[in-house]
Parts: structure tokens; sequence; C-alpha cells
């Protein structure tokens, strides 16, 4: 009887251990872009991720050019951003181990209702960027060499415009924050669609140009490379990027929707 009971408790021991180590899957740290987060995305799709995981993503959201650098120093296991010619350089430079599609949405030029500029339906946004810089009309721009900072500037830059006055206000924030300057200052923005949506109740704000295929917006998950990163949580990396773009995780990233509207499509490549 006793050697029994002996053996009944050893059993469960072992039991206790094995599930402590499904349970003890190393956390994953995720540097990745404020929009990813701001929309409400990572609160759908991380969760289920981590459940066939085993441990937790700890979410650092940023600008995807904050978010690189990040990576750069070693102090990130995956990143998930939306700047790609940055991501290319970060890849020709040796950061990163490897990159995949993940989805894509789109950019859109929002304002106030009123539209000083006169901006609203033109299909070019370089265009509607020169009828604000001429008309003067207050524009808040991310500031902070993110993935939508990236973007605006190129279209400044084919404007032949260098952006400066009063009228232009470089903030240095992430785009929610930006989107709540926008309507408190009657201002224009360049956001990305996902975070608009979450914010368009809170602020008013209306798309007056979207629809330039110069607008479109591409997102990739990126590990780093075990040769120059060889303390990383790699297989945790791994693990992620591999399920963001298997036919679960596109599933996930397809089902965000923000009032009833889907927000991000797959296009990871199998």
């Amino acid at each position: 009887m006793k050697a029994a009971k002996t053996f009944r408790a050893f059993v469960a021991l072992l039991m206790c251990f094995g599930a402590a180590s499904l349970r003890a899957a190393p956390d994953i740290r995720l540097a990745t872009t404020t929009s990813t987060e701001a929309s409400g995305l990572l609160a759908v799709i991380l969760p289920q991720f981590e459940a066939r995981y085993g441990g937790k993503v700890r979410v650092v959201a940023v600008g995807s050019g904050a978010a690189m650098k990040i990576g750069e120093n070693g102090d990130a296991d995956v990143l998930l951003v939306h700047a790609r010619a940055s991501e290319d350089r970060f890849m020709a430079a040796g950061y990163g181990g490897e990159r995949r599609d993940v989805m894509y949405n789109d950019f859109v030029l929002v304002g106030p209702m009123r539209d000083p500029a006169a901006v609203r339906g033109v299909r070019d946004a370089v265009e509607a960027f020169r009828k604000i810089a001429a008309g003067s009309a207050k524009f808040i721009s991310r500031g902070d060499e993110s993935g939508t900072h990236e973007m605006e500037k190129s279209y400044w830059k084919a404007a032949g415009l260098e952006p400066r006055g009063a009228w232009y206000v470089s903030a240095g924030q992430g785009m929610g924050p930006v989107l709540t300057m926008a309507a408190e200052l009657t201002a224009y923005a360049l956001t990305d669609r996902a975070t608009y949506a979450a914010y368009r109740d809170r602020t008013g704000l209306q798309v007056l140009v979207d629809g330039d295929p110069r607008m479109f917006n591409p997102y990739g998950v990126i590990t780093l490379s075990p040769q120059r990163y060889p303390n990383l949580n790699h297989a945790g990396a791994q693990a992620f990027a591999e399920w963001l773009t298997s036919a679960e995780g596109q599933a996930a990233v397809a089902s965000f929707r923000i009032n009833g509207v889907q927000m991000f499509f797959p296009s990871a490549r199998r």
C-alpha cells in the first residue's frame, strides 16, 4: 500500500513537471510598429499563438524604424514592421535571419470635414500633398522615422517639396497621438487605415485621399540573425514567424475587423 502511494505521488510529480514544461516556453520579445497594437490586431492574434507556443509574447510597439533599431541592438527576438525599404537595408546589413511577407493594407490621408486644402477625392497622393503645402494647411507628421513617416517623406520628395513652417508639425509620436493632435488642431495626417479605423469615432477625422497605388502598405516579419545574435530566443522567434505565415496565422490576421470591416489582408507565400 505504501509503495503504491509512493508510485502515485511520483507519477503526479512527473505530471506536474510535464505541465510546467509545457507552460515554460521562453518568452518572445516582439518589437513592432504601433499600428499592430493601436489597431487591436495583436490583442486578437497573439493569444491564439501563445496557446500553441506555451509562452508569452512581450510586445514593444514603436515606429518601424525604432523597432529595427531595437533589433540591431539585439534587444528583440523578432520584428513585425512595415517599412519595406528599411527592412531590405536591415537584411542586407546582416541583422536579420529571414524576412517573410505577412499582410498588407493601405495608407490614407485624413483630415477635417471642412477640408481647407480641398484634397477630398484627389486620387494622387503626391498632388494632395502639393495642395496641402500650397495652402499652408496644418499637417501633423509622425516625425519618428516610422514606416508611416518614411512613406510620408517619399510623397514630399516626389512632390519636389521640403515641408517647413508653422503649418508643418513634426510630432515625434506614434500614430494614435498624431491622429489625436490632428483632430485637436484641425489638421491633416497620413495614417495606416487600421489605426485610423480604431480612432475614427474619437477624432472625427475623415478619409480624404486613398486608392493611390503608392499608398500600398506591406508588413513583414523578420527573425534576427543567429550568427550575429547567438543569445536570442531564436526558436521562439522562428515559431512565431512560422505560425504567423501559416494557414492558421493568416486566417487569424484576416479575421480581424473593426466595425465589421477587414483591416489586414494576408500575403504570406506558402
